[in-house]
């Protein structure tokens, strides 16, 4: 960098980030928004906890070196639920309670009551964040309700702090939104744009006079493909919002992937600045910046360190990138990629990772340090951070040389793996007609997810062992005594394949992460899932195998109880690492066949032990879809082999079972088809069946268990909701091949629900059989 451009950049250059995780260190946000929901917190507390929350977060950014925080991306359940009453797009149902009491009414929207069912929720993109989805019609009246975004704002600029608003953007909004029920399934939220965009003009002028400066628009669908219409939307929207006289500076942000068709649409925009994402997945940017002819007379923002993945970025690399950056627009800015939200909060609390692997590791924090580095070396040139570099290349070199990143035995397997492995014996036909003689099941078969209740004593249990007040025979006797307790109460309510529980497990990702060579686990490395669920992702350092069983034990035991079938769980490859932090040193479909050969180990030692039925959940299947539809073959080409690799050692008598949930599945319809599962279930309870026409629409030769019961809501449904929800699927998919259960795993709700709502699934299947022409019990 010359000194003439080092100056230009020391005037410019900041550092900031589009958001920040919520829970705080302790998931002290979870814990008071549950108390309030239990009444054991008040409105007041909760508020002040929030806010207690917001400004030690921003005091730490400020504190780092950011010059910009960020505010209104804190949040009680979502985001995008925010930007809904943000705009006034309150569902009818919930209207009286919000109006009664806003923050009940709040999450009413997000859960649900007895009475009334809440708002869909579906996967943000490509991660494991899930939102909730705007319901819209052609009656929709919007209206503005900026009050959280313009409290926030006066609490950060209260601290004397240089604060940017984050906002969903107008266009992201809509594209996201779903048709009301009861409106067409034509309707094009994006037909309300005009309606929308006087709306956000509103908000902004007041965010304006709240002193904003600037304000951040997110614009992340605009990464995805997008029609010529749609194109055309995103410039309207910005060309209005743009002449707009009282309204603060705009940042228009994008992240997850390249920008595409939409870069020239958005640069042509009378929008002062562009936040985009430098990282691999959308390092096309760059280039595509300077076959536009730069940002002239813009901001840009470079996302240049991953914010959603927890290894160290490489300050060189990156500082290479923003100095080509730095001939393309009037500023240049350092951000990570997207919201730090998808991170967890400090690397630092780990305790239990060795201190060398610590080195290749960044959280939110570090991440803040690393984007602080990179502005003050933009800004001042290489050698105002020279040591940081020093000290960067060397945590570079120490992970590419560990023998933890490198297995022989591993990588040989898998260069061994034959196409025979990776198929079935016999066709889904064969199989079918077998798997029906030996297990002798009836139509509609009622199951269950896999997990139940994780019980007040079950958790006291587990602390106990971990604290050394009871020992590891203690801890097994009280995982019997659950399991026995979980059969006993399935046997009782008349369901058909049974499930032992899960009491052992803490994770459907981690419990099997913590048994595999390769993989880490953190103690503090919580993230947002939804809501106030939360999870801690293990880190895939290095190459996989399976040491030793991992479920065999647990579920032969169960199997011994009861002559019913009982179900091997096992969670599958890709949701292994989607629900991971995976490593980016090789390619995932390497990783992935790694998993699929551990797991195929699994698999075998479940059927030589007796289970014939073994589900192998693959939740995240559409999660890690491309956004892109170019790079999509590719992944489920690498996708659905792992899966089927994993699958494919059993006997046609055995039944593989798979389960996904809370994402748009009519994208994948031909990949659900080629893992070859000889049944599927499929979340479908809030989005009315609509996967069950999909299955239908395409084809689908297979067995299937679109859900009945939406378990991330408290309500229960009653038998005649199931019942209705059960004929809607018989609309789809013959009796001989429906099944009944619940959307998920039973994990987060409580004994008086669960049981209630399993006995209403079971009555209603009961209902439905005596309905079928010929029924057989």
């Amino acid at each position: 960098m010359t000194p003439k451009s080092a100056a230009a950049a020391a005037r410019a250059t900041v550092a900031t980030v589009y958001g920040y995780p919520r829970q705080g260190p302790n998931r002290e946000l979870k814990k008071a928004v549950e108390g309030f929901w239990k009444g054991r917190v008040t409105s007041e507390d909760l508020g002040r906890t929030a806010a207690e929350l917001r400004e030690a977060n921003w005091t730490r950014l400020a504190e780092a070196g950011v010059h910009e925080v960020p505010t209104g991306d804190f949040s009680y359940y979502d985001h995008m639920l925010d930007a809904s009453v943000m705009v006034g797009a309150v569902p009818e149902r919930h209207r009286a309670a919000v109006e009664a009491d806003a923050l009940a009414g709040y999450f009413a929207m997000a859960r649900g009551t007895q009475d009334v069912a809440p708002l869909e929720m579906t996967k943000w993109f490509d991660t494991n964040y899930h939102y909730l989805v705007p319901e819209l019609g052609p009656d929709t009246d919007f209206t503005a309700n900026p009050a959280k975004q313009v409290a926030e704002l006066k609490e950060a600029l209260a601290l004397g702090l240089t604060a940017r608003p984050v906002l969903v953007g107008p266009v992201t909004y809509l594209l996201l939104a779903k048709p009301a029920p009861g409106v067409a399934a034509d309707f094009s939220p994006l037909s309300l744009l005009e309606r929308l965009l006087p709306v956000y003009a509103e908000v902004l002028a007041d965010l304006r006079a709240t002193g904003a400066e600037w304000v951040q628009l997110d614009e992340p669908a605009l990464v995805q493909d997008r029609t010529p219409e749609e194109l055309e939307a995103a410039a309207h929207a910005y060309r209005e919002l743009g002449r707009l006289a009282d309204r603060p500076r705009l940042l228009v942000a994008s992240y997850f992937d390249r920008l595409g068709d939409a870069l020239p649409v958005l640069a042509k925009s009378p929008v002062e600045g562009l936040a985009l994402d430098f990282t691999e997945a959308a390092a096309a940017n760059l280039d595509a910046i300077a076959a536009n002819g730069g940002l002239p007379g813009k901001r840009l923002v470079a996302g240049v360190v991953n914010g959603r993945n927890i290894w160290i970025n490489d300050l060189e690399k990156s500082l290479s990138t923003l100095g080509t950056l730095l001939g393309l627009a009037d500023r240049v800015d350092v951000a990570a990629s997207c919201s730090l939200l998808h991170v967890p909060l400090d690397a630092r609390a780990e305790r239990d990772i060795d201190a060398e692997v610590l080195r290749w590791l960044a959280f939110a924090r570090q991440k803040t340090a690393e984007i602080v580095t990179l502005a003050k070396g933009l800004a001042q040139g290489t050698d105002a951070i020279a040591g940081e570099l020093s000290a960067n290349r060397a945590d570079l070199a120490s992970r590419a040389g560990s023998a933890l990143t490198h297995d022989p035995a591993v990588r040989a397997r898998a260069a061994a793996v034959t196409e025979a492995e990776k198929h079935r014996s016999q066709p889904y036909a064969e199989r079918a007609a077998a798997q029906r003689n030996h297990l002798g099941l009836p139509l509609l078969p009622v199951t269950t997810i896999g997990s139940f209740p994780q019980t007040t004593a079950l958790r006291t249990a587990r602390a106990d062992l971990r604290a050394g007040r009871i020992d590891e025979a203690a801890y097994e006797e009280r995982i019997k005594t659950e399991i026995r307790d979980v059969l006993a109460f399935q046997e009782k309510a008349g369901i058909d394949v049974l499930v032992h529980g899960e009491p052992e497990r803490n994770d459907m990702v981690q419990y099997f992460a913590e048994q595999l060579s390769g993989y880490l686990a953190t103690q503090h490395g919580w993230v947002q899932s939804y809501g106030t669920r939360y999870v801690r992702p293990p880190i895939l350092a290095g190459d996989i195998s399976r040491p030793e069983p991992m479920t065999v034990r647990w579920t032969t035991y169960a199997q011994s109880l009861t002559t019913r079938p009982v179900k091997g769980m096992l969670t599958g490859p890709v949701t292994m690492l989607a629900w991971s932090f995976v490593r980016d040193d090789q390619p995932l479909g390497d990783t992935a066949r790694q998993v699929a050969l551990a797991l195929r180990d699994e698999v075998n030692g479940l059927e030589a032990a007796g289970t014939s039925v073994i589900q192998v959940d693959e939740p995240a299947l559409r999660e890690t879809l491309p956004l892109r539809a170019a790079d999509r073959d590719a992944y489920l080409a690498w996708a659905t082999e792992a899966f089927r690799l994993s699958t494919g050692g059993v006997r046609p008598d055995t039944q593989i079972h798979t389960h996904m949930c809370y994402a748009e599945f009519g994208d994948i319809v031909q990949a659900i088809d080629d893992i070859d599962a000889d049944v599927i279930s499929l979340e479908a309870a809030r989005s009315h069946m609509q996967v069950a026409h999909e299955l239908a629409d395409h084809g689908y030769p297979r067995e299937a268990g679109p859900g009945v019961y939406d378990i991330h809501s408290p309500r229960i449904p009653s038998a005649e909701e199931a019942t209705a929800l059960l004929r809607k699927g018989l609309e789809a998919i013959p009796p001989e091949r429906l099944w009944v259960n619940p959307d998920c795993g039973l994990k987060t709700r409580g004994w008086p629900e669960t049981r209630a709502s399993l006995e209403n699934l079971v009555a209603a299947a009961r209902t439905v059989r005596e309905e079928l022409p010929g029924r057989a019990d």
